[in-house]
């Protein structure tokens, strides 16, 4: 297939391009690179340098896409809160534009990058798809105004549409010379941190709240290693449906506490990681755990690398190949 990817040079996105191109398809990449890298770019695909609200100009009726991968979102929670006009332009009204071009060429199918945080404070766990959705910031509920635009695409026009709900995304697409890591500036995501702070380019690790109600007193959260949730996306092109909206979580189904996270870390590089116990970030919620039976049983999705130790270990590895760069 022909296929555009918003965000292709972003963490998740540039990992599903290079398997969407292993796969055998023509992969155009949509990323003005505010937040994406360069480097990340696979050199297979071509490389449109424009922002979200632009898409239209790569989706012509002419162009002669069979899909759509919409990774291309801004996904800080915390900064959600303080800029939350950021969140609501690029995100949601960014992918209002997209659905326009993309109904407008007659693009049949879209998979959507949506997000546990749609969820909230969940009332169960491990969270189906059919639980409440109540987010407590504005990240959250940028994605799911997304998710309730999809499925009115669907119905009211035929779109084939997927959102995947990813939960807290980790490790690094390592394969041969390639290495396709986690980085944001500023960084804002745990394991990151937490590798900085044990190479020694941070002097310490705020743990933002421990007095929530959990085992240690830290939030609990379900982790997958990207190319397990890149796979996904290749699997949920082919389940896509005319006028069906599917929505399916991916986690592992296992929670792990901020402090059990900074434990691997510590036991993975072998280097101490000083922690400091920061005020709760607003909008955080205390447990997030995801169920992922629907996309096993439907998608036919299994996590091959599960374990928090891989995840950790090849961020890790990633991450010195940056120190190494940077020398």
């Amino acid at each position: 297939m022909k296929l555009l990817v918003t965000g292709g040079a972003g963490f998740v996105g540039s990992v599903a391009t290079r398997m969407l191109l292993d796969a055998g398809h023509e992969v155009v990449v949509l990323d003005d690179l505010r937040t994406g890298h360069r480097e990340a770019l696979a050199p297979d695909a071509i490389h449109v340098e424009a922002g979200i609200h632009d898409a239209a100009s790569v989706l012509t009726p002419q162009a002669g896409f069979d899909g759509v991968l919409h990774f291309a979102a801004l996904i800080a929670a915390g900064e959600s809160m303080v800029a939350p006009e950021k969140y609501w332009h690029n995100n949601t009204v960014g992918s209002l534009a997209l659905l326009d071009a993309v109904r407008a060429a007659g693009v049949p199918r879209l998979v959507f990058s949506s997000t546990a945080a749609v969820y909230g404070n969940p009332t169960e766990l491990p969270i189906p798809e059919t639980a409440a959705k109540a987010p407590t910031n504005t990240y959250g509920a940028t994605k799911l105004a997304v998710d309730m635009a999809l499925t009115s695409e669907a119905i009211g026009h035929g779109l084939a549409a997927v959102s995947l709900r990813y939960f807290n995304v980790a490790g690094a697409h390592l394969d041969g010379d390639i290495a396709l890591g986690e980085r944001h500036d500023p960084e804002t995501h745990l394991i990151p941190i937490a590798l900085e702070v044990a190479a020694e380019r941070r002097e310490k690790l705020q743990l933002f709240g421990d007095d929530y109600p959990t085992t240690d007193g830290t939030c609990v959260r379900d982790y997958i290693h990207v190319a397990d949730l890149a796979r996904a996306h290749l699997l949920a092109l082919d389940v896509a449906r005319a006028g069906q909206h599917r929505v399916y979580n991916l986690g592992n189904g296992n929670g792990f506490t901020n402090r059990q996270v900074v434990e691997v870390v510590r036991e993975v590089t072998g280097h101490p990681v000083p922690v400091e116990v920061a005020p709760r970030r607003e909008g955080d919620p205390a447990e997030l755990v995801a169920s992922s039976a629907l996309a096993r049983a439907e998608l036919g999705w299994e996590p091959r690398k599960p374990t928090l130790h891989d995840m950790v270990t090849d961020a890790w590895a990633f991450y010195r190949t940056r120190l190494v760069d940077r020398r």
